[in-house]
């Protein structure tokens, strides 16, 4: 049975959304890969306590890591994608070159950037945190507008 509830956010407003209890989705307004409204299930604010107050400590610099319990639902390989965006630092970045490295398959690339933009779990499971191979943005479900932002704002507090 999934639940969800809408939270405010300095990037516009967050749909989160639970399944057995268990974080399944982080969504931004107009997000490409985004479910359809009514797949959400019933609007509930309670079963989001946690969520909330982990995203309300990141988005005030004070929280580098999310320790929530998530539901990630995807092929083996896309949940091996995202393991590994968990498991890039606050404030850094990596290529998709370097993800597809990291899998043991240097040639997946693009494969690391179908799955990363597949990530149900946005902010939480970081992909705005993997560039192209020269550094520059490239695709991010949410826009390159708030891909910037977020990077931004990961920087600047990195620093205290």
């Amino acid at each position: 049975m999934k639940q969800h509830t809408v939270v405010d956010s300095p990037y516009g407003p967050l749909t989160l959304v639970a399944e057995d209890g268990l974080l399944c989705g982080l969504y931004m307004t107009d997000q490409r890969h985004r479910p359809p409204e009514e797949t959400f299930g019933t609007r509930e604010e309670s079963l989001f306590a946690e969520a909330e107050e982990q995203l309300d400590a990141y988005f005030a610099g004070e929280l580098k890591e999310f320790t929530l319990e998530l539901s990630l639902r995807g092929t083996p390989f896309q949940r091996s994608v995202w393991a590994e965006l968990r498991k890039i630092p606050y404030g850094e970045t990596r290529t998709y070159g370097e993800l597809a490295d990291i899998l043991g398959n240097s040639g997946a690339s693009r494969a690391v950037g179908l799955a990363n933009g597949k990530n149900p779990i946005g902010i939480i499971v970081p992909c705005h945190r993997v560039v192209g191979a020269n550094g520059g943005l490239t695709g991010y479900g949410g826009g390159l507008a708030r891909k910037q932002s977020l990077l931004d704002f990961e920087s600047a507090a990195a620093l205290f």
